[in-house]
């Protein structure tokens, strides 16, 4: 009276939800209490996949930069977590890519179809119902070739830095590290804080550390 029966959980709940289930427990090495409960939040997630695959409309032949950086993101982490058998870690990120998803209109063709692949190792039964359905695919999808990514594409952009008037602190912004030392000071000095502090002075130096911190010293 102790055991669990597979058979109850994929009569309930199917095949790919025990298979997730048990892959999400934790990591794959650890003794994990099994909890018949949990498993219901990990079918609402496969039902998620499966609307947001063939109800929800948003797959396009579109580009949508908004999922660029995620996009590439998952692809590197799963690939790696995948190597080191650390598949809770991977289905977390593919859970925050499908978050990510859900809150844009278009979800690029290519990208949909990358992260089917994704998800394949996880849960090949709906991954394979929907490649056949929503991509006519004329192999199974267990034969395609594995996503790549691009390194650049997944660096974080983004900096928090420190916005100071004549060294004193009076904001934090998030700017782009790549964006010129002119326009990081532009942006900066449109912050409403900045522009009503150095309104009707002049500014004598502007001093920029690059994803740290801009010094606007006027008098």
């Amino acid at each position: 009276g102790n055991v669990i029966n597979p058979d109850d959980i994929i009569r309930d709940y199917g095949a790919d939800t025990l298979r997730m289930y048990e892959m999400f427990m934790g990591p794959l090495q650890d003794s994990k209490p099994w909890n018949t409960k949990n498993i219901e939040g990990v079918k609402r997630f496969i039902d998620r996949i499966w609307r947001l695959y063939t109800e929800s409309g948003k797959i396009k032949d579109e580009e949508n930069k908004n999922l660029e950086k995620i996009y590439h993101q998952t692809v590197k982490k799963v690939t790696a977590d995948f190597e080191e058998l650390a598949f809770n870690t991977a289905i977390s990120q593919m859970m925050v890519f499908v978050n990510a998803v859900m809150k844009e209109e278009v979800f690029p063709t290519f990208y949909a179809k990358e992260f089917l692949k994704l998800l394949c190792p996880i849960i090949p039964f709906m991954t394979e119902e929907i490649w056949q359905q929503v991509f006519s695919g004329e192999d199974s999808i267990s034969l395609e070739k594995w996503p790549t990514y691009d390194e650049e594409k997944t660096k974080e952009t983004l900096a928090e830095i420190a916005v100071q008037v004549n060294s004193k602190i009076v904001a934090r912004m998030n700017v782009d590290t790549t964006a010129s030392q002119e326009d990081v000071i532009a942006l900066v000095k449109a912050n409403e804080t900045v522009a009503s502090l150095i309104a009707g002075k002049s500014v004598v130096k502007e001093i920029y550390v690059p994803g740290r911190i801009v010094n606007i010293i006027c008098k």
